[in-house]
């Protein structure tokens, strides 16, 4: 097994030149990383607005300046050591993370974009001014023991914010998402939102994840987004309350879920979640996946399904005398001639037959319904009791 990376006593030594031009392109590279990120980290799209995002904007800076520092033989202090600045910051950003509501997951994707982006374009810069293959080498695999001792450093920080705050404020949102999936009054839901330091969101979509699902789902979506363990009516999966995934975004969030087994409910406004919930209970029990937009008429015709099979009993009523492969015939010819809304020619298509066979059992149909397949109404209540 091969020893693991250390950053501590590396030996490596980079040609002043190739240090001199590398350092002068940091701000140029830093700013690479961050646009890296944003792209390909959707839990990252808003953070870089705020003063978060000049936390990590200043971090990204640090890190790279540490890291030539380190590669150049400035440093004396092992970058291990707790008071490294480098390390230290990403210490302070992993509790930042935890506090913005953002996984590790989220995170330890922005390390790995970081360093996949710094090492292209720093090895680049160092190879046009004299780095030697050999050295190239071992310039490669100090750059990943740093992001590693980097990551751990964040994740640490990440734990440990969690350890202290982040449990308190997990149990307030899961408050939230209680009193609105049990129809509490407006005023306890805001005073709910309010205590955990939650900002409403203009609306909820509400997504039935997997377990197995759960963690690599919340990398992808919002930090506001609010995880339900213990969902009504729900065994053996999680319930995301994903804030604001309404329009263009619905897509982007259909995207994340993909091949997951999810079921995403419809957006709702925030205070009506419960519907965007009971839509995708809905859509789970009939075995319908992903966008519960996609499944609507499914969905309304098993809406009450004890009241559509007495509907279907009903209006099938004058062919309950016939033999029943006849009944079946004549009420699958029935269904394509409402579905194709009389077009004899599509019709026979549909049913492999020839369009004799269709004019002669709509004739049979006739003479055992009359005019009612003329009427309306009757049209609509037989399209809603054989769709």
């Amino acid at each position: 097994m091969a020893a693991p990376r250390r950053t501590a006593d590396h030996g490596l030594r980079l040609p002043p030149l190739a240090v001199e031009r590398m350092r002068g392109e940091l701000p140029e590279v830093a700013e690479h990383v961050v646009a890296a990120i944003i792209d390909e980290v959707p839990s990252y799209t808003d953070a870089f607005s705020g003063p978060m995002g000049e936390t990590i904007r200043n971090a990204v800076q640090l890190a790279l300046g540490g890291f030539l520092s380190l590669a150049s033989g400035r440093r004396g202090a092992e970058v291990s050591t707790p008071n490294a600045p480098a390390v230290e910051g990403a210490y302070q950003l992993g509790r930042g993370e935890a506090r913005s509501g953002r996984t590790t997951e989220a995170l330890l994707a922005a390390y790995r974009i970081g360093a996949r982006v710094s090492w292209r374009e720093m090895s680049t810069t160092a190879v046009r001014n004299g780095l030697d293959a050999e050295t190239l080498v071992a310039f490669a695999e100090l750059v990943f023991a740093y992001i590693d001792e980097l990551s751990a450093a964040s994740v640490a920080g990440h734990t440990d914010e969690l350890a202290t705050t982040g449990r308190v404020r997990e149990r307030r949102l899961e408050r939230i998402a209680h009193h609105l999936l049990t129809d509490s009054p407006v005023e306890t839901v805001q005073a709910a939102a309010e205590r955990a330091g939650w900002e409403p969101p203009k609306t909820l979509t509400a997504v039935i994840v997997p377990e197995s699902q759960v963690r690599p789902v919340l990398a992808s979506v919002s930090p506001a987004t609010i995880a339900v363990g213990e969902a009504p009516d729900l065994d053996e999966s999680v319930l995301l309350l994903v804030p604001d995934a309404h329009g263009h975004r619905r897509t982007a969030l259909l995207r994340t879920l993909g091949t997951r087994g999810c079921t995403a409910g419809p957006a709702r406004p925030w205070l009506e979640v419960r519907a965007s919930y009971d839509r995708a209970l809905r859509a789970r029990a009939a075995g319908l996946e992903l966008d519960t937009e996609a499944h609507l008429v499914p969905l309304v015709l098993e809406a009450d399904p004890a009241a559509r099979a007495d509907l279907r009993a009903q209006l099938l009523a004058p062919l309950a005398d016939l033999r029943p492969g006849t009944a079946e015939k004549l009420t699958d010819t029935l269904r394509s001639w409402l579905l194709h809304q009389g077009r004899r020619e599509d019709v026979a298509a549909d049913l492999f037959v020839h369009a004799q066979t269709v004019r002669y059992r709509m004739g049979q149909l006739r003479e055992l319904y009359g005019d009612r397949l003329d009427d309306p109404d009757m049209v609509l209540a037989l399209t809603v009791a054989l769709g």
